[in-house]
């Protein structure tokens, strides 16, 4: 595992132990024996949990956890105490701390609250990255390797981007930036070039791609009703992609199947004649 933990107690033997137990694991650990060291040490940041004890001189536990919650509302903080009131544990509950340690604790407590604790904040802070973020992160090798195969090419960069496409289904500011970087080429170009061809997109697509025709023909046959049955049936706006990314939703001006009008298509499947009642029904088929 890893992990920077902060270990604040006033008995350096509690210190030593959660070292001791802590650091074969993996984790980085720095102790203080007082609440006005641990708050001069956290103003640096780079701690991923805060262990304290509740009662200290000085700064108690609970000054510390409420300074910690004023500075760093995410961290995460374990309480670990000999004698607490339930009045302190109370409150330290609500302050948000992700569990408590009696003292004396066993080593394979300790690690099991740790591991705990450090995993909440590994999930915080996934859900706190845009999901353009985390998606080029899950993929960042394979755009790195086909970035790599037609970088020395001549007019690298649409190949580049088609390939980036595939992998990722779309092509987000935070991917063009690299590809940017990687051909060196001014971002606004790569920009340019995503922009002006309609095969590109710069927004994620679900499993599978709803586009539903409204050219002149198909909305004068109810177009605009089938979309507000997407709508709502999808919980999504014209754009929008599905909490499960399951279906995205986009209109387009034609899909060149004027004579089937009203027309959606899913992926590369045309839907002609479609009844907006019944629109449903073709979803259906792709869940």
């Amino acid at each position: 595992m890893e992990g920077r933990i902060l270990v604040v107690d006033d008995e350096e033997v509690v210190i030593k132990s959660c070292e001791r137990i802590l650091q074969p694991a993996g984790y980085d650990v720095k102790g203080v024996t007082s609440g006005e060291e641990a708050i001069s040490v956290l103003k640096n940041g780079g701690f991923d949990l805060v262990i304290t004890d509740l009662k200290m001189p000085g700064v108690d536990g609970m000054e510390l956890i409420r300074w910690l919650r004023s500075h760093n509302p995410h961290a995460a903080i374990v309480v670990i105490t000999g004698y607490p009131s339930q009045e302190s544990i109370k409150e330290a509950l609500q302050l948000g701390i992700v569990d408590y340690l009696p003292k004396p604790f066993s080593p394979e407590l300790l690690l099991d609250v740790t591991e705990k604790a450090i995993n909440t904040v590994k999930a915080r802070k996934i859900e706190e990255k845009p999901l353009e973020e985390q998606d080029v992160e899950n993929k960042i090798e394979e755009i790195m390797n086909a970035i790599r195969r037609h970088k020395n090419k001549p007019g690298a960069l649409i190949p580049v981007l088609q390939s980036v496409q595939e992998i990722l289904g779309y092509l987000p500011p935070t991917v063009q930036r690299i590809i940017a970087k990687e051909l060196n080429l001014p971002v606004s170009e790569v920009h340019a070039v995503v922009s002006f061809y309609s095969f590109f997109s710069m927004k994620p697509k679900g499993k599978h791609n709803i586009r539903v025709c409204l050219g002149t023909a198909c909305y004068v046959k109810r177009a605009n009703e089938i979309l507000a049955k997407l709508k709502e049936l999808l919980r999504i706006e014209e754009g929008g992609i599905t909490e499960d990314r399951r279906f995205s939703l986009e209109t387009v001006r034609c899909l060149g199947a004027c004579g089937l009008a009203p027309v959606v298509m899913v992926d590369h499947n045309t839907h002609g004649a479609v009844d907006p009642v019944k629109v449903g029904e073709i979803i259906k088929h792709y869940e």
